[in-house]
């Protein structure tokens, strides 16, 4: 009975009718393999129709006036009160006006009104309060007053916090329970509303410099102009002391501060102890931005801050621009403010500025692009390659990619490569603000000294290390020639600053020549031996010199750098040990006094001699007062001289006492002194309106960019090469016929053999 079966099923399958039907699925599936091929290269042909196939941005976006940029560490604080670094400000500048801003295309810098109507009035009191003028000695001074007019019709971006109900009471700023289970993020609130700038707005945010939980970091220092300030800090703690709950809304506006007074709705004044030239530059930081009573109630409500909705997270303001997506590990957004008051791109400038092509917008209204799309990049190289396919707008230059972007021509001049050049990608170059140091923790029992034997020891250490790390040759391997070593804090540009002879560390340099030419290693290492440490060893325990460097590296340029670092120090046979660290992390490390060394950089606040020497006066020590002093390095000579000199005008004298300032610093070596670098930026040629400026950081709102130039170039530079792809499902068609070909020739051998007719 098997048998039969298996004859059966064996004739079936060999019969005539069924044999064309498999010979027709056979044919089918060749086609239909074939067909599925076509599809294939179809459907890459039409997608490559319609958006490059590598294109970062939903296709949505193609064609829009956004502009596309980086960013490395996530900002910690946008609160203006507390922000105060770099990675922070190129957000919080754009969102927040204060009164005063400096001008786009003027050189030297010039401020300028923002808000204000005009300049502030200054007018100078003596002791019985009777008015001097502007000629008398700074010793008869006894305090300053700044007048500031704001203009009206200012209003605040759209936001919950000005909500209001139909009778009058604010919708958002006592939320239950009920009301927060669906509220994640700022854009959850249904309603937003806005409010008219008044003068008031100015004045709470100068008390906030004083609020206790906020430790605002120039707090210290206008402590020592603002009149009251510090006595109103200490008012503010004892009331917080006495409150009932934690998160009770402290209300700046019931407590009043001596030095500050509304005089009309759109006017304000400041009084300031004797005479404090530089008050007018702190005027045009976020710092003295404004911040409305209603945001700061809204932002205090306990179940917000539980959802990190916070203003340290959603900045509220009047400029240009407002946050509409914060999500710090992949993608920071600003879009265009709606009601941006009138703001106009300037209509005069420098001499060479109509020929470069900045102003031709003069006169129109600002600002021109509509988005601001950040996007995080740790590392350099995806960063300079969608830079170069046209996906990010503008480009610093990393030391792997300098030769392939910059060349040298005539008396050293830079100018971008010819591939460059051809892509219409331009160079633009500023001498920066700015210093690069690395800074000892002067509380560090090892490079600081915790006594009188201690701190000698300690002292010769920081000089021998500052004698080994060869800046010279960092200069040139790292920042391939993009700087000069620094000799002191002070850059170049800023009073105060010395260059050639004058201007020499004499304990690292020596003049020979007509320049300054680095002490040997052997001095370096007569100094260590000095300090205790002969060739590295601690004489007192034997065991061997181990140093700690804070530091955020994280790219593989950065470990390039901490390799090289290492060796300078391996140079007196101390052992280096990298501690690296995201921003943040380091950020909390150095205000606790956690660090041993670490690695930082400043740029100026504004164009003067103070904004530097001020970072190493001890009252100022990151530790103990939470302020900028991150070495936390104190000498009672140099704080002296730090406080004659603040207040005086520029001249002979001051410098004078400049000069003796930086001589104790260079004896105390509580940096080594590292590099002034000088800025490199790339831009493509649809990225408008743009002349580098350190000081100035509300610069977004004159850039322009030509979006259709963009999407065109962005086609062009990433139209993807198909024939490779076309080749292969060629080869496998025509491979596929052949083999159905032998596989119906095997089949139908074998029922011949099986049934012979």
């Amino acid at each position: 009975m098997g048998e039969f079966r298996q004859i059966d099923t064996l004739w079936i399958l060999n019969s005539k009718p069924l044999k064309k039907i498999f010979n027709f699925k056979r044919l089918t599936m060749t086609k239909s393999l074939i067909s599925i091929c076509i599809v294939i290269v179809l459907f890459f042909l039409i997608a490559c129709s319609e958006q490059n196939w590598n294109n970062p941005y939903t296709a949505d976006d193609a064609g829009k006036n956004i502009l596309y940029t980086v960013f490395t560490e996530r900002p910690k604080h946008l609160d203006p009160v507390q922000s105060y670094s770099s990675n922070e400000i190129q957000f919080t500048a754009q969102i927040y006006e204060p009164p005063l801003q400096y001008h786009y295309l003027k050189r030297p810098f010039e401020l300028i009104p923002a808000t204000a109507v005009e300049m502030p009035t200054v007018s100078f009191y003596d002791e019985a309060g009777n008015l001097l003028s502007a000629d008398t000695p700074v010793a008869n001074i006894a305090y300053s007053i700044y007048e500031i007019s704001i203009k009206p019709g200012i209003y605040y971006q759209p936001h919950p916090a000005f909500v209001r109900s139909l009778n009058g009471d604010f919708l958002y700023h006592s939320l239950s329970q009920e009301a927060l289970a669906s509220i994640f993020t700022l854009s959850d609130f249904s309603q937003t509303s806005t409010r008219e700038l008044i003068a008031e707005d100015y004045i709470y945010q100068i008390k906030r410099l004083a609020h206790p939980k906020l430790h605002s970091p120039i707090y210290e220092l206008m402590a020592d102009y603002i009149v009251g300030l510090r006595e109103y800090a200490t008012e503010l703690k004892q009331v917080i002391q006495n409150y009932p709950l934690k998160d009770t809304f402290l209300d700046l506006r019931n407590h009043q501060l001596e030095g500050v007074l509304v005089v009309d709705k759109y006017t304000y004044r400041v009084k300031i102890k004797g005479k404090y030239p530089q008050f007018i530059y702190w005027l045009a930081m976020p710092f003295f931005a404004p911040i409305p009573w209603e945001a700061d109630q809204f932002f205090s409500q306990s179940g917000l801050i539980q959802r990190n909705i916070t203003l340290d997270w959603y900045p509220i303001g009047t400029g240009p621009y407002m946050l509409t997506e914060n999500n710090p590990n992949l993608r920071m957004m600003l879009e265009k403010n709606p009601n941006f008051r009138d703001e106009y791109f300037p209509a005069e400038g420098m001499p060479e500025d109509e020929e470069n092509g900045l102003l031709v917008d003069a006169g129109e209204k600002l600002p021109f692009i509509e988005k601001i799309v950040f996007t995080r990049e740790r590392e350099s190289i995806p960063r300079w390659n969608k830079f170069l396919q046209g996906y990010y707008d503008v480009s610093g230059i990393g030391s792997d990619s300098f030769d392939q972007a910059v060349q040298l021509v005539s008396q050293g001049e830079a100018t971008v490569t010819d591939a460059m050049a051809e892509q219409g990608i331009r160079l633009e170059t500023a001498v920066a603000v700015s210093t690069y140091y690395v800074g000892f923790n002067m509380l560090d029992p090892v490079v600081g000294g915790r006594n009188k034997e201690g701190r000698e020891s300690a002292r010769k250490l920081r000089q021998a290390i500052s004698l080994a790390v060869d800046y010279e040759e960092f200069i040139s391997i790292f920042a391939n020639g993009r700087g000069i070593p620094a000799h002191s804090p002070i850059s170049p540009g800023i009073a105060g600053y010395r260059e050639g002879k004058e201007g020499i560390n004499t304990i690292v340099y020596n003049w020979i020549k007509d320049q300054p030419r680095r002490k040997s290693i052997e001095v370096a290492k007569k100094l260590l031996a000095e300090a205790g440490y002969p060739n590295g060893i601690d004489q007192k325990t034997g065991a061997p010199l181990i140093l700690y460097f804070d530091v955020t590296a994280r790219s593989s340029e950065d470990r390039s750098k901490l390799d090289w670092m290492r060796k300078q120090f391996q140079k007196l046979n101390i052992q280096l040990i990298i501690r690296s660290t995201d921003y943040n992390r380091f950020q909390d490390k150095i205000r606790k006094g956690n660090a041993q060394i670490f690695e930082w950089g400043w740029n100026a606040d504004y164009p003067d001699p103070e904004n530097f020497l001020f970072l190493l006066y001890g009252p100022q020590s990151k530790v103990v007062n939470s302020g900028e002093n991150a070495a936390n390095y104190s000498n009672p000579e140099y704080d002296l001289l730090f406080e004659q000199m603040k207040n005086l005008e520029n001249g002979t004298h001051r410098q004078q006492i400049i000069d003796r300032m930086i001589e104790i610093l260079r004896y105390d070596s509580p940096w080594l002194w590292g590099y002034h670098p000088k800025d490199y930026g790339l831009y493509h040629s649809w990225y408008q309106n743009v002349k580098p400026n350190r000081l100035s950081n509300n610069n977004y709102k004159y850039f322009k960019i030509d979006a259709v130039q963009r999407a065109q170039k962005q086609r062009e530079w990433n139209d993807p090469v198909l024939w490779p792809i076309i080749l292969v499902v060629a080869i496998i068609v025509v491979g596929l016929v052949p083999a159905m070909v032998a596989l119906r020739r095997r089949e139908h051998s074998i029922g011949v053999r099986t049934f012979p007719s």
